[in-house]
């Protein structure tokens, strides 16, 4: 095996539960054929989490981290692509995006262009070595159908400054979401372990020995059969939100996975949206507030429900 120039690291996405990793990297690092991509995990050139794999039928878990050693030959640039992105706050050290719905924060399996990171290495290409490949200057994620505040680094010492700080949970992150129902209490703690659904190996759920987590919601309006509510993060868990939702009873209006198969609101995305995000600046400390307006078209949804037009909803 010739010597290795680069190290490549991958998050596990979603779609990556159960999947075998020697067909998620091949999926990954198209330039490698599945052969040589077996030979590196046989090699001991490819870590998940830190821990060395030696067998191609390693079965992942969304989050996981895969590291894989490359050859100078073998390593795959992120190309630059001119995508206009909604910028919140930008200084030297940081920018704050408005995230669309629809764009993955970084390439991985299925998504190698039109991500976040491409656009950030049109606008800022110095993000381009800031963290490891292909998470350049990510700081932390959203999920595709959801849209709002997004902090990314623009530099290595502050990345390292806004990592810790969501590691210890000093940042706020503050979401707004339409739900099926109506809670009972508005306002609430839910308070419950995440973890792999032992069911449903695809997806996560409220399980006894998964690792904790808490969302904290407070009502911001009653409709005739949903509800409009503002949630805090205290903690960060894939999909925490859509899973303790579900667990309550009140799953997001056009979650088809963590809610209902058949939408009585037919949208193209999940009512989810980081309205707010709170960080401290990495070189002063002042403590700097994103604001993420909602997007047109939730807002359209919610002048409906005002309205009480339940037939309205095609396209929403």
């Amino acid at each position: 095996m010739p010597e290795t120039k680069q190290t490549v690291t991958l998050t596990a996405a979603d779609d990556d539960v159960d999947a075998r990793l020697d067909k998620v990297l091949a999926a990954h690092l198209p330039d490698l054929s599945r052969s040589e991509v077996q030979a590196l995990i046989k090699a001991g050139l490819v870590q998940v989490d830190s821990v060395t794999i030696s067998k191609p039928a390693y079965r992942l878990t969304p989050g996981e981290a895969i590291q894989v050693a490359l050859t100078e030959e073998e390593a795959k640039t992120i190309d630059a692509e001119p995508i206009a992105l909604d910028v919140l706050y930008v200084d030297d050290d940081l920018a704050a995006i408005n995230k669309p719905a629809g764009m993955v924060v970084h390439p991985a399996y299925g998504n190698q262009t039109g991500t976040l990171v491409n656009a950030l290495l049109y606008h800022w290409p110095e993000v381009r070595g800031v963290g490891p490949e292909p998470r350049f200057g990510i700081v932390h994620r959203l999920d595709m159908d959801t849209s709002g505040t997004l902090v990314i680094a623009r530099n290595t010492a502050a990345l390292e400054v806004l990592q810790r700080q969501f590691k210890e949970r000093t940042t706020t992150k503050r979401y707004i979401a339409l739900v099926e129902g109506t809670p009972e209490s508005d306002s609430g703690l839910i308070d419950a372990p995440i973890g792999r659904d032992p069911t449903r190996r695809k997806q996560l759920a409220v399980v006894r020995d998964g690792k904790p987590a808490q969302t904290r919601y407070d009502v911001l309006e009653h409709f005739a059969e949903t509800t409009l509510l503002q949630l805090e993060l205290l903690t960060g868990r894939t999909h925490q939100i859509r899973v303790h939702l579900q667990w309550l009873g009140y799953p997001i209006v056009g979650d088809t996975i963590y809610g209902f198969r058949k939408q009585r609101i037919k949208m193209k995305r999940l009512f989810l949206h980081a309205s707010q995000l709170q960080v401290d600046q990495p070189t002063t400390g002042e403590r700097l507030t994103f604001h993420a307006p909602l997007p047109d078209h939730l807002e359209n949804v919610l002048s409906k429900l005002r309205r009480n037009q339940p037939d309205a909803w095609e396209d929403a």
